[in-house]
Protein backbone atom coordinates (compact mmCIF):
# COMPACT_ATOMS: atom_id res chain seq x y z
CA UNK A 1 0.00 0.00 0.00
CA UNK A 2 1.14 3.22 -0.93
CA UNK A 3 2.21 5.85 1.51
CA UNK A 4 -0.74 8.46 2.13
CA UNK A 5 0.70 11.64 1.67
CA UNK A 6 -2.12 13.76 2.44
CA UNK A 7 -2.79 12.09 5.89
CA UNK A 8 0.82 13.10 6.47
CA UNK A 9 0.71 16.29 5.40
CA UNK A 10 -2.17 16.64 7.51
CA UNK A 11 -1.20 15.74 10.76
CA UNK A 12 2.60 15.98 11.15
CA UNK A 13 3.57 18.63 13.73
CA UNK A 14 6.52 19.03 16.89
CA UNK A 15 6.16 16.29 19.36
CA UNK A 16 5.35 17.46 23.04
CA UNK A 17 7.88 17.17 25.79
CA UNK A 18 6.98 20.54 28.14
CA UNK A 19 4.90 17.52 29.85
CA UNK A 20 7.93 15.88 30.70
CA UNK A 21 9.17 15.60 34.89
CA UNK A 22 12.70 17.08 34.49
CA UNK A 23 12.92 17.13 38.04
CA UNK A 24 12.67 12.87 37.90
CA UNK A 25 16.05 13.42 35.49
CA UNK A 26 17.86 14.90 39.49
CA UNK A 27 16.31 12.43 40.92
CA UNK A 28 17.50 9.24 39.05
CA UNK A 29 19.86 10.72 36.18
CA UNK A 30 21.02 8.74 33.21
CA UNK A 31 23.90 7.27 32.71
CA UNK A 32 26.52 9.22 31.28
CA UNK A 33 26.78 6.62 28.19
CA UNK A 34 23.63 7.46 27.70
CA UNK A 35 23.69 11.05 27.99
CA UNK A 36 26.95 11.01 25.20
CA UNK A 37 24.39 9.01 22.96
CA UNK A 38 21.54 11.17 23.05
CA UNK A 39 24.34 14.20 23.07
CA UNK A 40 24.99 12.97 19.33
CA UNK A 41 21.46 12.08 18.69
CA UNK A 42 20.46 15.53 19.59
CA UNK A 43 22.94 16.70 16.76
CA UNK A 44 21.61 14.39 14.08
CA UNK A 45 18.09 15.38 14.40
CA UNK A 46 19.37 19.35 14.38
CA UNK A 47 21.38 18.68 11.59
CA UNK A 48 18.57 18.11 9.54
CA UNK A 49 17.90 21.06 7.59
CA UNK A 50 21.37 20.60 6.85
CA UNK A 51 20.80 17.54 4.80
CA UNK A 52 17.46 18.74 3.06
CA UNK A 53 19.70 21.74 1.52
CA UNK A 54 21.85 19.16 0.13
CA UNK A 55 18.94 17.56 -1.32
CA UNK A 56 16.95 20.31 -2.86
CA UNK A 57 19.78 20.49 -5.37
CA UNK A 58 18.77 17.29 -6.39
CA UNK A 59 16.28 15.62 -8.81
CA UNK A 60 13.83 14.86 -5.39
CA UNK A 61 12.90 18.59 -5.54
CA UNK A 62 10.88 18.14 -8.57
CA UNK A 63 8.60 15.52 -6.91
CA UNK A 64 5.84 17.47 -4.79
CA UNK A 65 5.37 14.00 -2.90
CA UNK A 66 8.73 14.32 -2.11
CA UNK A 67 8.48 18.01 -1.05
CA UNK A 68 5.58 17.74 0.57
CA UNK A 69 7.22 14.77 3.42
CA UNK A 70 10.37 16.51 3.26
CA UNK A 71 9.18 19.90 4.63
CA UNK A 72 7.03 18.03 7.24
CA UNK A 73 10.38 15.58 7.81
CA UNK A 74 12.70 18.37 8.67
CA UNK A 75 9.90 20.52 10.89
CA UNK A 76 9.57 16.99 13.06
CA UNK A 77 13.14 16.12 13.10
CA UNK A 78 13.62 20.10 14.09
CA UNK A 79 11.56 18.95 17.10
CA UNK A 80 13.06 15.92 18.17
CA UNK A 81 16.87 17.63 18.50
CA UNK A 82 14.90 20.55 20.37
CA UNK A 83 13.40 17.81 22.90
CA UNK A 84 16.39 15.92 23.12
CA UNK A 85 18.45 18.73 24.22
CA UNK A 86 15.93 19.60 27.09
CA UNK A 87 16.45 16.59 28.47
CA UNK A 88 20.26 17.09 28.08
CA UNK A 89 19.76 21.01 29.70
CA UNK A 90 18.36 18.42 32.94
CA UNK A 91 21.99 16.59 32.91
CA UNK A 92 23.47 20.04 32.60
CA UNK A 93 25.00 19.18 29.29
CA UNK A 94 25.15 22.45 27.34
CA UNK A 95 23.26 22.19 24.55
CA UNK A 96 21.58 25.40 22.58
CA UNK A 97 22.39 28.00 19.02
CA UNK A 98 25.91 28.01 19.90
CA UNK A 99 26.72 24.37 20.11
CA UNK A 100 24.86 23.37 16.82
CA UNK A 101 27.12 26.05 15.01
CA UNK A 102 30.15 24.46 16.23
CA UNK A 103 28.82 21.34 15.37
CA UNK A 104 28.26 22.53 11.73
CA UNK A 105 31.71 24.57 11.52
CA UNK A 106 33.55 21.82 12.33
CA UNK A 107 33.01 20.24 9.07
CA UNK A 108 34.56 22.88 7.44
CA UNK A 109 34.97 22.88 3.80
CA UNK A 110 33.12 19.43 3.37
CA UNK A 111 30.01 21.14 4.40
CA UNK A 112 30.13 24.28 2.08
CA UNK A 113 30.57 21.39 -1.25
CA UNK A 114 28.50 19.20 -0.33
CA UNK A 115 25.51 20.51 -2.28
CA UNK A 116 28.02 21.49 -5.27
CA UNK A 117 28.87 17.44 -5.27
CA UNK A 118 25.07 16.21 -4.44
CA UNK A 119 23.88 18.93 -7.31
CA UNK A 120 26.23 17.95 -10.04
CA UNK A 121 26.09 13.92 -8.99
CA UNK A 122 22.51 14.16 -8.69
CA UNK A 123 21.68 16.00 -11.93
CA UNK A 124 23.69 13.77 -14.14
CA UNK A 125 22.24 10.41 -12.75
CA UNK A 126 18.93 11.59 -13.45
CA UNK A 127 15.48 10.92 -11.90
CA UNK A 128 17.49 7.80 -11.22
CA UNK A 129 19.06 9.41 -8.08
CA UNK A 130 15.67 9.48 -6.55
CA UNK A 131 15.59 6.14 -5.53
CA UNK A 132 19.14 6.41 -3.82
CA UNK A 133 17.51 9.04 -1.95
CA UNK A 134 14.71 7.21 -0.75
CA UNK A 135 16.23 3.88 -0.15
CA UNK A 136 19.12 5.52 1.94
CA UNK A 137 16.82 7.24 4.00
CA UNK A 138 14.93 4.42 4.58
CA UNK A 139 17.86 2.62 5.87
CA UNK A 140 18.48 5.63 7.92
CA UNK A 141 15.11 5.70 9.62
CA UNK A 142 14.91 1.96 10.61
CA UNK A 143 18.59 2.57 12.40
CA UNK A 144 17.30 5.72 14.28
CA UNK A 145 14.09 3.99 14.77
CA UNK A 146 16.31 0.92 16.28
CA UNK A 147 19.00 2.99 18.23
CA UNK A 148 15.87 4.59 20.40
CA UNK A 149 13.99 1.39 21.05
CA UNK A 150 17.77 0.10 22.38
CA UNK A 151 18.08 3.45 24.48
CA UNK A 152 14.84 2.79 25.84
CA UNK A 153 15.67 -0.73 27.09
CA UNK A 154 18.84 0.36 27.90
CA UNK A 155 18.07 2.86 30.44
CA UNK A 156 14.65 2.43 31.47
CA UNK A 157 14.12 5.47 32.55
CA UNK A 158 10.23 6.19 32.69
CA UNK A 159 10.65 9.82 31.39
CA UNK A 160 13.09 8.92 28.52
CA UNK A 161 10.91 6.70 27.53
CA UNK A 162 8.03 8.72 27.61
CA UNK A 163 9.86 11.01 25.10
CA UNK A 164 11.33 8.19 22.83
CA UNK A 165 8.41 6.88 22.07
CA UNK A 166 6.85 10.19 20.99
CA UNK A 167 9.94 10.54 18.09
CA UNK A 168 9.73 6.76 17.42
CA UNK A 169 6.32 7.34 16.89
CA UNK A 170 7.13 9.88 14.16
CA UNK A 171 10.48 7.67 12.61
CA UNK A 172 7.96 4.97 12.34
CA UNK A 173 5.81 7.03 9.48
CA UNK A 174 9.30 8.61 7.89
CA UNK A 175 10.95 5.26 7.42
CA UNK A 176 7.28 4.30 5.95
CA UNK A 177 7.32 7.26 3.47
CA UNK A 178 10.97 6.16 2.18
CA UNK A 179 10.77 2.40 2.32
CA UNK A 180 7.38 3.07 -0.06
CA UNK A 181 9.04 5.30 -2.33
CA UNK A 182 11.92 3.34 -2.58
CA UNK A 183 9.86 -0.14 -3.14
CA UNK A 184 8.39 1.64 -5.94
CA UNK A 185 10.79 3.59 -7.86
CA UNK A 186 13.56 0.72 -7.49
CA UNK A 187 10.11 -1.93 -8.90
CA UNK A 188 10.39 -0.38 -11.94
CA UNK A 189 13.90 0.50 -12.85
CA UNK A 190 16.84 -1.96 -12.63
CA UNK A 191 19.54 0.91 -13.53
CA UNK A 192 17.77 2.89 -10.27
CA UNK A 193 19.11 -0.26 -8.57
CA UNK A 194 22.18 -0.59 -9.91
CA UNK A 195 22.96 2.81 -9.29
CA UNK A 196 21.35 2.82 -5.47
CA UNK A 197 23.09 -1.08 -4.70
CA UNK A 198 26.43 0.59 -5.79
CA UNK A 199 26.05 4.30 -3.85
CA UNK A 200 24.93 2.16 -0.66
CA UNK A 201 27.61 -0.48 -0.69
CA UNK A 202 30.56 2.44 -1.13
CA UNK A 203 29.19 5.38 0.51
CA UNK A 204 26.36 4.54 2.83
CA UNK A 205 27.79 4.68 6.94
CA UNK A 206 25.66 4.83 10.23
CA UNK A 207 23.30 7.64 10.46
CA UNK A 208 25.23 11.13 11.49
CA UNK A 209 29.05 9.20 10.67
CA UNK A 210 29.61 12.11 8.05
CA UNK A 211 28.74 14.84 10.89
CA UNK A 212 30.05 13.26 14.36
CA UNK A 213 33.46 12.50 15.02
CA UNK A 214 34.41 9.37 14.91
CA UNK A 215 34.59 8.36 18.32
CA UNK A 216 31.48 9.01 18.77
CA UNK A 217 29.78 7.20 16.20
CA UNK A 218 32.16 3.97 17.41
CA UNK A 219 30.76 4.71 20.81
CA UNK A 220 27.43 4.80 19.70
CA UNK A 221 27.96 1.83 17.67
CA UNK A 222 29.31 -0.12 20.88
CA UNK A 223 26.50 1.56 22.98
CA UNK A 224 23.38 0.73 21.60
CA UNK A 225 24.33 -2.21 18.99
CA UNK A 226 26.56 -4.90 20.66
CA UNK A 227 25.27 -8.03 22.49
CA UNK A 228 22.69 -10.43 21.13
CA UNK A 229 19.98 -7.02 21.32
CA UNK A 230 22.09 -5.20 19.16
CA UNK A 231 22.81 -8.21 16.26
CA UNK A 232 18.85 -8.64 16.35
CA UNK A 233 18.52 -5.04 15.93
CA UNK A 234 20.81 -4.88 13.24
CA UNK A 235 19.85 -8.59 11.35
CA UNK A 236 16.25 -6.74 11.09
CA UNK A 237 17.43 -3.81 9.41
CA UNK A 238 19.15 -5.47 6.88
CA UNK A 239 16.72 -8.20 6.63
CA UNK A 240 14.34 -5.48 5.75
CA UNK A 241 16.66 -3.96 3.02
CA UNK A 242 16.97 -7.23 1.53
CA UNK A 243 13.28 -6.67 0.73
CA UNK A 244 14.03 -3.35 -1.55
CA UNK A 245 14.24 -4.73 -4.96
CA UNK A 246 17.76 -5.09 -6.29
CA UNK A 247 19.46 -5.04 -2.61
CA UNK A 248 19.71 -7.93 -1.34
CA UNK A 249 22.64 -9.05 0.12
CA UNK A 250 24.49 -5.58 1.36
CA UNK A 251 24.78 -6.38 4.99
CA UNK A 252 25.34 -2.41 5.34
CA UNK A 253 24.39 -2.81 9.42
CA UNK A 254 26.27 -5.90 9.88
CA UNK A 255 29.28 -4.29 8.14
CA UNK A 256 29.21 -1.37 9.61
CA UNK A 257 28.87 -2.98 13.68
CA UNK A 258 32.33 -4.40 12.54
CA UNK A 259 33.63 -1.32 10.99
CA UNK A 260 32.61 0.63 14.41
CA UNK A 261 33.61 -1.81 16.78
CA UNK A 262 30.05 -3.27 18.07
CA UNK A 263 30.71 -6.51 20.07
CA UNK A 264 27.52 -9.20 18.09
CA UNK A 265 28.60 -11.89 20.74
Amino acid sequence: MSFDIEAYRSTAGAIAYDDLDYAAFIERPLSPAALRTLRSMSDIESHTICYLRDLLVTPSHADPDVTTFLTMWAFEEYWHGEAIAKVLEAHEVTTGNQHISSVRKRLGWRDRIAPINQALLANLIGEDFVAVHMAWGAINEWSAHAAYNRLIAIEGHPELTKLLVRVIRQETRHAAFYASQARERLARSRKAQRLTRFALHALWGPVGSDLLPRAETVHMMKFLMSGPEGANLIANIDARTDKLPGLSGLRLLARAAARYGAQLD
